[in-house]
């Protein structure tokens, strides 16, 4: 039979008061008293229940995530992350998805309200100020994961130099037509982008061409169309067929994300235009998908920002640094078969 917390106070020779406050480390224990609880803790191999401790220091040892209603490899990597960093510490992770504005409100008052968690993240939405300000009233930690924001901790990946970086690629392969195909206009990952884009052609003294600039919002409004924020195969397809018409046609594609960049790709196949002899295409984000199709493409370290934004929400739950920081990671070339 396990230990319980009166087989170490008998042990230790104290109350059970005195072994509660040894593990929670309170400063009203003698030294030599909490080292002599600790010492029966590790002869019996007593395992503190994790509510009760939680209780104890006024916590309940669980995180809150608030992100979109559907998945992709972005997701599960970042899941990836958070799991790897939890796996090491006794708090749970319970998921809050969100298909819209109204529906993140609901949440962000659930969390308020409800006081089940001790932080919240907000993965790939955004959080309205006042919203932000009603979490630091509460003194509940909120951490912003793939979106930034001035007044709250945020972890995300450089898009606009990534963006940057992929049409500064493409222009140094002798490409002066160049394209950019990305979800609706406002996303906030995707105006970033839209800024890098648009720096690397002044940059190399290219000017920008409206037509060849192509967004989820020039198509309809069906479900296809516009799921994953307009992030998907489908709006590549489309965005493809749609330059195909252009009297002068771009040489080339930047894919604000690689299912983009995919479905870019199925409809070039179909037009019976050479890959990349006839039009380049590189894309952003390096899922699974890209190494398959050997798509060329701007890797962002999605599990790091995962393993990132676990780290600070703790820190902030535990107090080590409550100043508001940005973290923002640096995106990597992966130069395959489509460039």
């Amino acid at each position: 039979m396990a230990a319980t917390i009166y087989d170490v106070a008998k042990l230790a020779k104290v109350g059970i008061g005195t072994v509660s406050r040894a593990i929670n480390n309170s400063p009203s224990i003698k030294p030599e008293t909490k080292k002599r609880v600790e010492r029966a803790i590790k002869k019996l191999d007593y395992k503190p229940h994790v509510i009760a401790r939680g209780l104890a220091r006024k916590r309940s040892n669980t995180i809150a995530a608030i992100m979109p209603f559907y998945t992709g490899y972005f997701y599960h990597e970042l899941l990836r992350g958070f799991q790897n960093v939890l796996s090491q510490r006794e708090y749970d992770l319970i998921f809050y998805y969100a298909d819209g504005p109204s529906s993140n409100q609901i949440y962000f008052d659930r969390t308020l309200r409800e006081k089940r968690c001790d932080g919240v993240l907000a993965i790939s939405i955004d959080v309205p100020d006042d919203y932000i300000e009603k979490y630091q009233k509460a003194n509940l930690p909120l951490v912003l994961v793939d979106r930034d924001n001035p007044n709250i901790d945020c972890i995300l990946v450089k898009n606009s130099s990534g963006a940057y970086n992929a049409t500064t690629h493409l222009i140094g392969a002798g490409h002066k037509r160049i394209a950019m195909i990305s979800g609706h206009k406002n996303s906030r990952p995707g105006q970033q982008r839209f800024e890098g884009f648009k720096q690397a052609l002044k940059k190399h003294g290219l000017s920008f061409n409206p037509d060849y600039y192509i967004t989820a919002d020039q198509f309809g409004s069906s479900d296809e169309l516009t799921k994953n924020d307009g992030f998907n195969a489908e709006i590549g397809s489309a965005a493809i067929e749609k330059l195909l018409q252009l009297p002068e046609r771009p040489t080339a594609v930047f894919a604000a994300a690689d299912i983009l960049a995919f479905g870019a790709m199925r409809a070039l196949d179909s037009a019976g235009v050479a890959i990349p002899s006839e039009m380049a295409v590189i894309g952003f984000d390096d899922i699974e998908l890209a190494s398959y199709m050997s798509i060329t493409t701007m890797q962002q370290p999605m599990f790091d920002i995962g393993c990132l934004a676990i780290n600070r929400i703790l820190e902030k739950i535990e107090k080590k640094d409550t100043i508001i920081r940005m973290e923002q990671l640096s995106t990597k070339l992966i130069q395959r078969q489509t460039t």
